[in-house]
């Protein structure tokens, strides 16, 4: 009997994610290797600055991008796309942008990512400290945000 890959769904049930709000998000590389350089931050920093002008609705509000992930917050108001195809259309972008450069391997981004939405002020606080801490903090404690 052959083995089924599970992949565990990391959304939401029922949960619209186009609604206003902030959305934290983290994108790892592929097995978390540290792919990022200089030249792929640069190219990775215009793909998503790019979002915004793609979407109309979508803000991108605080980043850090380091050797083996990003970190987003994205503001969304009257969006007219969820939050799924905007992370689904960086990662596409940014890869088909990485292997024009000549970045090598087939897979560059983790196949998922991590999302959560942000419930208040506080925590929106909160999140965006930990994303200007980033390369000090080693990992952000949901439970303690609210």
């Amino acid at each position: 009997m052959a083995k089924v890959k599970y992949t565990k769904n990391l959304r939401l049930k029922n949960y619209d994610y186009k609604n206003n709000g902030a959305y934290f998000v983290t994108l790892c590389t592929d097995f978390r290797r540290s792919l990022i350089q200089e030249k792929e931050r640069q190219i990775l920093e215009e793909e998503l600055k790019k979002l915004q002008d793609r979407f109309s609705g979508i803000k991108l509000d605080y980043h850090t991008i380091m050797a083996n992930h990003i970190h987003v917050i994205f503001i969304f108001d009257n969006a007219k796309v969820n939050l799924p195809r905007v992370v689904q259309t960086f990662k596409s972008a940014s890869t088909l942008r990485l292997k024009k450069e000549g970045q090598k391997g087939k897979v560059f981004w983790q196949r998922n990512y991590y999302e959560h939405v942000i419930r208040n002020d506080a925590a929106l606080g909160k999140i965006r400290q930990y994303i200007i801490n980033n390369s000090s903090v080693e990992r952000l404690k949901m439970g303690e945000i609210y």
